[in-house]
């Protein structure tokens, strides 16, 4: 039996999938609606809020687990700002946009 090439199966892949075209789901463009709305300082904000709580537990309490556990919303909160600022910056899917103009 004869084994497949990368290039036949890189073929095989592309002819495959070329011809569905993505699209954001209903529910996806709705979130996006609602997230595109709130200030991206505000996340940024969160996550400095984040770790001025999570450092001021850590030095005037002896909760080291509540302290660690309010640290690490700072990368949720991060991460939760980036998605905002993409959704500000390229809207829904780049094809729906398309489709609409």
């Amino acid at each position: 039996m004869k084994q497949p090439t990368m290039q036949n199966t890189m073929r095989g892949f592309m002819g495959k999938y070329s011809n569905k075209i993505p699209h954001e789901g209903e529910l996806t463009k709705r979130i996006e609606d609602v997230t595109a709305k709130v200030p991206s300082v505000s996340y940024l904000t969160l996550a400095i809020a984040s770790m001025a709580l999570s450092a001021g537990i850590a030095a005037f309490t002896q909760k080291r687990s509540l302290a660690n556990f309010v640290g690490l919303w700072v990368p949720s909160f991060m991460l939760i700002g980036i998605y905002n600022k993409l959704v500000k910056l390229e809207g829904h899917d780049s094809i729906d946009h398309a489709n609409v103009h």
